[in-house]
């Protein structure tokens, strides 16, 4: 039996053990990463979850306590951000004190309140659940369906150029 082109199958396949297929799917893996890094601050502008934009500037390659992961050999990409109070925008929490109000001094300016320690004037907390967006899931859900057309797609360009 004779298989045409298996001759150059086989040096292609032996090619792309050597690294260059292993650096091209690691750039490529590193490219899907910052995609959905955009995808989670879209979905973080979306849902309406940007105060300071510290939240938001957390989910970028390199920022301040943000998490990036990379492993070239074992094709391993890890994302997120290690904000405290990322899982409570995303999950939702309790706010103000477990005795049912909790006082915070400080006054109002504009449509802002400034904290005081000092102030003889505040506001008062009444205990409450603030709903999660859910911006991470949302993303998240977005992102596996791309990726999984995407890598029929990019794996099929890495074969037909073999």
């Amino acid at each position: 039996m004779k298989i045409k082109g298996l001759k150059q199958l086989s040096g292609a396949l032996e090619k792309a053990g050597r690294g260059s297929f292993r650096k091209k799917a690691a750039e490529w893996l590193e490219q899907e990463g910052l995609d959905f890094l955009d995808l989670v601050r879209q979905e973080i502008m979306q849902a309406g979850s940007v105060d300071t934009g510290l939240l938001l500037r957390s989910f970028r390659r390199g920022a301040d306590r943000n998490i990036w992961t990379m492993e070239s050999g074992g094709l391993s990409l890890e994302i997120g951000t290690e904000l405290d109070y990322a899982s409570f925008v995303n999950d939702g929490h309790w706010m103000g004190g477990k005795e049912g109000v909790r006082w915070i001094p400080g006054r109002w300016q504009g449509g802002r309140f400034q904290y005081d320690p000092g102030s003889s004037k505040g506001m008062a907390l009444k205990r409450q659940w603030i709903k999660g967006t859910g911006y991470w899931e949302h993303a998240l859900y977005i992102f596996e369906r791309l990726f999984e057309k995407r890598l029929d797609e990019r794996l099929q360009t890495w074969l037909d150029s073999l």
